[in-house]
């Protein structure tokens, strides 16, 4: 099992910045980490959409479109980690931003942090 907690989340206004983090802990007997990591986010009212994963072989992120350019993520293996920089935030980016680990097949879910971008 992969508990995950994410932290970072706040207020800001358009154009401005903020990074998350999010701090897994690899609960299993094996203590072998954990495969991928990524985040979602999911704005009220509306589905959860995909915003990037980075895999723990690869040294860079996978991003969704809508938010490619702006946010890149950076990945402490060892420790579990996953950050993710948001850069020039829009007020469309005002979501949840909930991450994720994979671990035996299985994915894993925190319960995520608040972002708000005001106009």
């Amino acid at each position: 099992q992969v508990q995950l907690v994410e932290s970072g989340g706040g207020l800001v206004q358009a154009g401005g910045s903020l990074r998350l983090s999010c701090v897994g802990s690899d609960r299993s007997s094996e203590n072998n980490g954990i495969d991928s990591m990524g985040w979602f986010r999911q704005a009220p009212g509306k589905e959860q959409e995909f915003v990037g994963i980075f895999r723990r072989a690869e040294n860079f992120g996978h991003y969704a479109d809508s938010v490619q350019g702006r946010f890149t993520m950076s990945r402490d293996s060892s420790k579990n980690t996953l950050y993710l920089q948001m850069d020039n935030l829009q007020p469309e980016d005002t979501a949840k931003y909930i991450c994720c680990g994979d671990q035996h097949d299985m994915r894993s879910w925190g319960r995520g942090t608040k972002v708000t971008v005001s106009s």
